[in-house]
C-alpha cells in the first residue's frame, strides 16, 4: 500500500517518509550541527544542490525533514518549512514576500504580535498595512490598493473567533493578483486545510494543537507551489530561525495524536458553549458551533469540526471577567492554547496589550472578552468549574 494513499490519521503516525536503517521506530533526534562528507565532490554536490545529503541544521536536519514533510501532505502543499517559533514563521513570510512600498491586507483581529510586527517594524522599512474584518468580503475589497501584495487572514480570528470566507478570498486574490496568505493556527490541518479553497502560504504557531502540550515553540510555514517554498526556505535560512532537531522531535510525537486531542477538545468546547449561551450572567458568546454565530453555515462548509476556542463576554464587564478568571481552579489562567489543558486568559490586556485602543473597538477586542481554549479534561469538571467561579460573580 503506497502510504500517500493514508487517510489523515494514519498519516499523522506514518507520515514523513522516513525510515530508519537500525529499525528504530521512533524518528531519532538527529541533534547535530554539521554533517559529514564522504569525499570532497560530494560535499560540493550538497552545496550545488545535486545532492540530498545534509550540510548544516540551519539548513536542513533529518528530524526536523520528517516534521516538514509531515505536515506539508497533512495541508496538500508542495513543501514546509519548520521555525523556531509561531512568531518565526509570520516574520518569515512577511520578510520573504514584502519589500518596500508593499501594502498588506489583514484581519483587524489577527494574532497581537504578528499585527505589532508590521505596525511597528515593517512600516519602519516602507511596508504599509490596512485592517479590516475580514468575514466581510466587501471591506476588503475597499482595502485592496494598488500596491497591495499580500491578504493575510486567520481564521477563525483571534480572538474574537469570527470566521472567513476562504474561497471568496482566493477568488479577490487572483483577480488582484495578490497572494492569500492564511494563519491556520487556530484549526490545525485536521479540521481545516485553506490550500484547498485556494490559499498560496499557509502557516502555524505549532506551539498550540500541532504539538499539543505546552511544552514547544515553534511554528511552520507550507507553500502551494516549489517557487513560494524556495523562496520562503531562503528567507528562513537567512534569518536563522529555523526549528531545533529537539524541538521537532517533540512536535512529531506530539503530532501523532492531533486527530484525538482536537476531536475530544471540539466535543468539550461544543458542550460548554451551549452551557454558557444559556447562563444568566454570560452577556454574548462567539463559537462557530453555535447557531447564534454569524457565519455558524459558512463554518459547517468549511471546516470538518469547529473547533476548541470559544470567546465570552461576562456580564459586569472587565472586573466581573477578572474575579471569573481569578476563581476558576481547573482552567488555567494563561495565554496560548490548544493543550490538553483548559486555558482562560484576557485578550484585551495581555495577547493584544500592544494593540491601541481605538484599533481594539474597531476589531471587536472588548474589555469583557475573555478567551476559552477548551482542552481535553472531562467536561463535567469544566463545567462545574465555570459554574462556582461565575457563582462569585
Amino acid at each position: 500500500m503506497d502510504k500517500k494513499d493514508l487517510k489523515f490519521d494514519s498519516k499523522l503516525i506514518h507520515g514523513g517518509g522516513y525510515k530508519n536503517k537500525l529499525g528504530a521506530v521512533n524518528v531519532p533526534i538527529y541533534q547535530s550541527s554539521t554533517f559529514e562528507f564522504e569525499t570532497a565532490d560530494e560535499g560540493a554536490r550538497c552545496f550545488n544542490g545535486e545532492s540530498e545529503g545534509y550540510i548544516y541544521t540551519r539548513l536542513g536536519n533529518p528530524t526536523i525533514k520528517v516534521l516538514e514533510r509531515t505536515v506539508a501532505d497533512l495541508e496538500k502543499g508542495f513543501g514546509a518549512i519548520a521555525t523556531s517559533s509561531g512568531m518565526g514563521a509570520v516574520s518569515t513570510v512577511y520578510m520573504a514576500l514584502l519589500s518596500k512600498g508593499d501594502h498588506i491586507v489583514s484581519s483587524d483581529a489577527v494574532y497581537g504580535p504578528s499585527r505589532g510586527l508590521m505596525e511597528d517594524h515593517f512600516s519602519r522599512f516602507g511596508v504599509e498595512s490596512t485592517y479590516v474584518d475580514t468575514s466581510d468580503i466587501e471591506s476588503i475589497k475597499k482595502a485592496i490598493k494598488k500596491n497591495t501584495k499580500i491578504l493575510y487572514i486567520e481564521k477563525p480570528s483571534n480572538p474574537t473567533i469570527s470566521i472567513t470566507d476562504l474561497k471568496a478570498c482566493s477568488e479577490l486574490a487572483k483577480q488582484h493578483g495578490l497572494l492569500l496568505v492564511v494563519d491556520n493556527t487556530f484549526s490545525s490541518p485536521y479540521l481545516q486545510r485553506p490550500i484547498e479553497f485556494g490559499a498560496d502560504v499557509v502557516f502555524h504557531s505549532v506551539t498550540k494543537f500541532i504539538n499539543g502540550h505546552a511544552d514547544v515553540v515553534g511554528g511552520i510555514i507550507i507553500a502551494k507551489t516549489e517557487a513560494l517554498y524556495k523562496k520562503l526556505r531562503s528567507m528562513m535560512i537567512a534569518m536563522g530561525c529555523n526549528m531545533d532537531p529537539h524541538q521537532a522531535y517533540l512536535v512529531i510525537r506530539g503530532l501523532k495524536t492531533l486527530s484525538i486531542r482536537v476531536e475530544r477538545a471540539q466535543q468539550n468546547a461544543e458542550k460548554i458553549a451551549h452551557y454558557l449561551e444559556k447562563h444568566p450572567k454570560i452577556e454574548w458568546i462567539k463559537y462557530p458551533g453555535l447557531k447564534s454565530h454569524p457565519q455558524h453555515e459558512l463554518a459547517k462548509k468549511q471546516m470538518d469540526g469547529f473547533g476548541a476556542m470559544i470567546s465570552f463576554g461576562v456580564k459586569g464587564g472587565l472586573n466581573a471577567g477578572k474575579i471569573l478568571m481569578d476563581n476558576v481552579q481547573v482552567a488555567i489562567l494563561a495565554v496560548s492554547l490548544g493543550g490538553v489543558e483548559t486555558l482562560i486568559e484576557h485578550p484585551a490586556s495581555m495577547t493584544h496589550s500592544k494593540v491601541s485602543a481605538e484599533e481594539k473597538k474597531k476589531a471587536g477586542i472588548s474589555d469583557e472578552l475573555v478567551r476559552y481554549a477548551v482542552g481535553i479534561e472531562h467536561v463535567d469538571d469544566l463545567i462545574a468549574d465555570l459554574e462556582q467561579a461565575l457563582a462569585k460573580v
